[in-house]
């Protein structure tokens, strides 16, 4: 009996890579993860099924090592940031990827990336990136596929979270002229069908493939497609010239959930006529007896699964261009800096569990429990400023992951029925987290916790700090009120029904 192949994912916390982690265990082979940081994976469904190698893309030791023994490379790393050092970064990653994989015998790469065609200089700065990792990948000496495709359209991703809310939000709207540029948009299922065939291609198959869906259409037509699957009015759409694609980033930023620095790139990218110029990949990777997904299926299926909460990765798994990582110092006394403090604690008359299940299904289309106004006017603030904002919501209502988007913030550490941290990742001139805790006392009653610190940077943060610490009793304070109201209330009502355990 032949072993499985083995297969090794890059970029698994990401949109694409962390649906196609359980794709390939389903297709019977076995799975490697390389991730910068491991936490992130530890509780995805089938992270008990995967290897996992700790690794940054840059240090070409530890690629060297996530790359042993490994038949099927999966490279799906790109950065999202602006001017030309993210070109640098992902130049240096590609170069020491195609390396390692070759001195560690690698059988294939295969490699997803945006359609490039004509003159690279008329290429935007993201799609002309694109290309230049599939070269270095082609050129690395094992037989790579690299697929090329336009606008993905799937439940969480950001081409996807960009359409909806523009046509959702405005029936009428002043438009750039790329919603007039030809784009062949492809599902993600489709996606990732062609990702998990390209493992076993024939060893002398060492190419670019195009893959798209089987409609071409215009932004501006899928926008009108968007509407009429949504069963909204017919959108008006009048295209001028004069928005660039700066000023197009910034006003996607503000209309929709989709932070200017990662909307820029999308945007560059519609100026080029991304359509296939052929379908080769079929002759290895046949398409399915129904054929690919048309584009309203695919917003279909979108759809349903956002009304459902059946969205299991979300473009913004993956890390925000700038946001900041750096871990929570491990004591208020660090001596790295200063920190701030705003502490607060009670008890509840609640069990452990219902105080939890409000924690948890803290943010999102819940809010904050505390001054709704103050935090829409942080969020709308963050959003002018270029940051995330609250728009990003949650993937899953009610339950959280390592590294899920909540809102402006992000989930760094979660230990399911004691401990929240979120660190923030809204502009701040500093670094900032939020602690909620659960716990019993000394004589067995619910205690409940809450933590924000602040380390700021430079005299300005500690300006900023100071300038908005009269208002923490408001927000801080009612938000302690409010999350312990909330658990009593649903204590209550879970020991009526019998579902939760009483308060001791």
């Amino acid at each position: 009996m032949t072993s499985p192949l083995r297969c090794l994912v890059t970029g698994a916390s990401g949109y694409i890579g962390g649906r196609l982690v359980p794709q390939l265990l389903g297709a019977g082979y076995a799975v490697r993860c390389m991730a910068r940081d491991p936490g992130k994976l530890r509780d995805r469904p089938w992270s008990g099924s995967v290897d996992v190698a700790v690794a940054d893309a840059t240090d070409a030791v530890a690629v060297r090592r996530a790359l042993q023994g490994i038949d099927v490379a999966y490279y799906l790393i790109h950065s999202l940031g602006t001017g030309a050092s993210f070109e640098q970064r992902d130049r240096a990653a590609a170069r020491i990827f195609a390396t390692a994989a070759l001195s560690a015998g690698v059988r294939r790469i295969v490699y997803l990336g945006g359609i490039v065609s004509g003159n690279a200089r008329d290429l935007s700065p993201h799609l002309r990136s694109r290309g230049e990792v599939g070269d270095i990948l082609l050129a690395s000496g094992v037989p790579t596929a690299a697929l090329q495709a336009a606008v993905i359209i799937g439940s969480g991703s950001a081409s996807f979270e960009m359409l909806r809310y523009l046509t959702e939000r405005l029936p009428a709207m002043v438009t750039p002229k790329w919603v007039n540029t030809r784009i062949q948009p492809i599902a993600v299922r489709d996606v990732l069908r062609y990702l998990v065939g390209c493992a076993e291609l024939p060893a002398g198959v060492s190419r670019r493939f195009d893959i798209g869906g089987p409609d071409v259409l215009t932004y501006a037509q899928m926008m009108r497609r968007y509407a009429a699957v949504a069963g909204l009015r017919p959108r008006v759409l009048l295209a001028v010239p004069l928005l660039t694609p700066r000023l197009s980033s910034l006003w996607v930023g503000l209309v929709t959930p989709v932070p200017a620095s990662l909307a820029r790139p999308l945007v560059e990218s519609l100026r080029n006529e991304v359509v296939c110029s052929e379908h080769d990949i079929a002759a290895y990777v046949p398409d399915p007896p129904e054929g690919l997904t048309p584009v309203e299926a695919s917003i279909d299926l979108a759809l349903r699964h956002v009304r459902d909460g059946a969205v299991s990765t979300r473009w913004s798994s993956a890390g925000t261009p700038g946001a900041p990582s750096d871990p929570l110092p491990s004591d208020p006394s660090w001596a790295g800096g200063s920190l701030h403090l705003d502490e607060r604690t009670a008890l509840v008359d609640a069990s452990p569990a219902a105080l939890w299940q409000v924690i948890e299904g803290i943010g999102g289309e819940t809010g904050w429990y505390s001054f709704p106004a103050a935090w829409a006017v942080r969020g709308l603030l963050d959003r002018l400023a270029g940051g995330v904002g609250l728009r990003r919501g949650r993937r899953d209502p009610q339950h959280l992951l390592v590294g899920d988007a909540l809102d402006f913030w992000r989930v760094e550490t979660i230990t399911p029925g004691s401990l929240l941290r979120l660190r923030a990742e809204m502009k701040l001139p500093g670094l900032a987290w939020l602690e909620l805790s659960v716990r019993r006392d000394s004589s067995g009653r619910t205690a409940y916790s809450q933590r924000a610190i602040f380390q700021p940077r430079g005299l300005a943060g500690h300006a900023y700090w100071w300038s908005i610490w009269p208002f923490h009793g408001v927000v801080f304070g009612g938000m302690l009120r409010n999350i312990t109201a909330a658990a009593e209330q649903a204590s209550s009502a879970a020991e009526q029904a019998g579902g939760l355990d009483r308060p001791a």
